[in-house]
């Protein structure tokens, strides 16, 4: 029997900052960034919000689409680059707050903006190995950038999180990774926020990761690009992924619905994943969707997903990503800053 994705779900702040905002505190030409990032405005997660209630709400809404006790579950993976605690595990409190077995195999994952797909492979080799029913996989972030810093105009709030079993609405064909040890950022230990190798950050690192992973996949399974209806790829702005797409031939109608970090940012390990939800929110039966992730370290993990009849039943028990898109609320920079605890007290 088929193993993949029984259920799904988003979660996104409301809470938005522009682009331009941000340009305009640091005497910068907002128009300019923007289009050259191709990233708008970001969601921004509220004071009393963080990985973990990101993590619990996206796997609300998983769990009501796969229709099932939260007691099946049976292993569960949190996968994020900005954990709470340093010592003292996220999925641990989401596990409780869901009401899930204490009977399970857990452990959160840390590998940049791969972490989330790296928890769906997880529970994918636990659900096919029989070790357990169900898996969570969840990947969610508070992305944090240093005032002025590159990476404040894009690092944002959200993720995303899926139930993985068998008689799945979307079956993982095949799943492949590839990677080096190649510094393109990082944050050392103690560190508020992160460092990054600027330009560096492009072609040795996330193209070559990307296309490592996709192409290796597509050897694996005896696909083309042409093979795939929908594409999704790990979005650190809006330029990488376009480029990427056009290196395989894939035509533009076949992004993530709207490209989703144009209105929402790099939500880091829930990037790619987030945008996995846009499409399954308007896929139909029968159609395959690649997905490639990217993690700073480096990494990529390629999947292709085959969507089933059991998407219709389901899709509508729980609130589509769109929905997270528009209901959104623009703050100032101040607020931001006071919301992110961007100063020092």
């Amino acid at each position: 029997m088929s193993v993949g994705i029984v259920g799904y779900g988003a979660y996104v702040p409301r809470f938005r900052i522009k682009t331009g905002e941000i340009a305009r505190v640091w005497g910068k030409d907002g128009s300019e960034i923007a289009e050259g990032l191709g990233v708008f405005s970001k969601a921004v997660a509220d004071s009393d919000e963080d990985t973990v209630t990101i993590s619990v709400e996206a796997a609300r809404n998983a769990l009501a689409r796969a229709g099932i006790n939260p007691a099946e579950i049976g292993a569960l993976f949190v996968g994020s680059e900005s954990h709470p605690y340093a010592v003292k595990p996220t999925g641990t409190i989401v596990a409780e707050a869901l009401g899930v077995s204490q009977s399970l195999f857990l452990a959160d994952y840390e590998f940049a903006c791969k972490a989330g797909t790296a928890a769906i492979q997880t529970c994918y080799a636990f659900v096919k190995a029989g070790e357990c029913k169900y898996g969570l996989a969840i990947g969610a972030d508070t992305a944090q950038g240093q005032p002025g810093d590159a990476l404040e105009y894009t690092a944002a709030s959200g993720g995303a999180a899926f139930v993985i079993g068998k008689e799945p609405l979307a079956e993982i064909e095949g799943t492949y990774s590839f990677t080096t040890d190649t510094t393109d950022f990082w944050r050392r230990d103690q560190r508020k926020y992160p460092s990054h190798g600027h330009r560096f950050t492009g072609e040795p690192a996330y193209f070559t990761h990307v296309a490592g992973a996709t192409r290796g996949l597509m050897e694996k399974l005896g696909l083309k690009s042409s093979d795939f209806d929908w594409a999704v790829f790990h979005m650190p702005n809006a330029k990488f992924p376009q480029k990427a797409f056009k290196q395989f031939g894939i035509p533009q109608e076949k992004f993530a619905p709207g490209l989703v970090v144009t209105e929402l940012g790099n939500s880091y390990s829930g990037s790619s994943i987030v945008g996995l939800t846009a499409i399954l929110d308007v896929a139909k039966p029968g159609q395959r969707i690649l997905l490639t992730s990217y993690g700073s370290g480096a990494g990529g993990d390629s999947f292709s997903l085959k969507v089933t009849d059991k998407i219709l039943e389901r899709r509508n028990k729980a609130p589509s990503t769109k929905w997270y898109f528009d209901r959104k609320q623009y703050v100032d920079y101040g607020t931001y800053v006071k919301m992110r605890g961007k100063l020092a007290r």
